[in-house]
């Protein structure tokens, strides 16, 4: 049986394969490639379970306090409560599972070396960075989204004991499930860029940590109307936007915080692409 043709042309003889086709590269075989090494990481599952079980046990730790309080609770702590927010306070701890995970899912391949051969079985290098973030960004969003919801229900079951409690279908409230599921997926992303600038996981993690928990500290200690002009631009204020029911007074739009995280994350990416085609694996 054949497994090729011959086709001549002006410069001679030219062959094609089913098998030379079986092995061509292309994007949905490098996403498969970076999917079964998502899979293949042990730390992949502890960190995503980690994350799970702390924006469900968080979120419903602050609820049971704030039903325990509420009859104590003065009128301007009551006016601005945040059903929706309560039950998913988790997202602040989550975010830094999540882009732990982010570092190591490229740094870990530069650490074993393994890096060399997913390049040499990718020569063109660009197409593994964008395979990684789509399968990461997925993955996150898709189980950050099932596990918003779970966090939502479960927290509004208990605010519910005071009558405090708000439905999936009041306003607003989707946006808020939806965006933090948004929020910690670009956090992903985000990680993923700088795992991809500075190829190991110590340096990584600290920038993510610097980035998420020490700068807004930094900021809080200038003077008050710098904080004003600052703080709404930090990233994870800026991606926190699209996940507050109530944006505070001068804070920026949901569709404009999330806007400027999304370039923060495009901007550390489009840094880790001119790298990657530069420096040596």
């Amino acid at each position: 049986m054949s497994t090729g043709t011959v086709a001549t042309g002006t410069t001679g003889p030219r062959f094609t394969s089913r098998a030379a086709d079986r092995g061509r590269v292309t994007f949905v075989r490098v996403l498969h490639a970076e999917w079964i090494k998502l899979r293949s990481l042990r730390s992949t599952f502890w960190v995503l379970v980690t994350a799970v079980f702390l924006v469900i046990s968080l979120g419903l730790l602050v609820c049971v306090g704030t039903v325990s309080r509420w009859p104590d609770m003065s009128a301007g702590e009551r006016a601005r409560f945040s059903a929706p927010n309560a039950s998913l306070t988790g997202l602040y701890l989550a975010q830094l599972a999540i882009g732990v995970l982010g570092v190591l899912v490229v740094s870990g391949e530069y650490a074993t070396g393994s890096i060399r051969a997913t390049m040499a079985a990718v020569p063109h290098r660009l197409p593994v960075l964008w395979a990684k973030t789509a399968v990461f960004g997925a993955v996150t969003f898709a189980l950050m989204l099932g596990t918003c919801l779970v966090a939502f229900l479960s927290g509004q079951a208990v605010l519910a004991k005071e009558h405090i409690d708000v439905s999936l279908g009041d306003p607003g409230v989707p946006r808020v499930v939806v965006g933090v599921a948004v929020y910690l997926a670009l956090t992903g992303v985000l990680a993923i860029g700088i795992g991809a600038i500075v190829r190991h996981a110590a340096g990584g993690i600290a920038i993510v940590f610097g980035l998420l928990l020490v700068l807004p500290e930094v900021v809080r200690a200038l003077p008050s109307d710098w904080q004003d002009r600052i703080t709404k631009y930090l990233p994870s204020e800026a991606g926190q936007a699209l996940s507050r029911w109530h944006p505070g007074e001068g804070a920026l739009s949901p569709g404009a915080g999330i806007t400027v995280f999304v370039l923060y994350a495009a901007v550390t990416l489009a840094v880790a692409a001119v790298l990657l085609r530069k420096r040596d694996a």
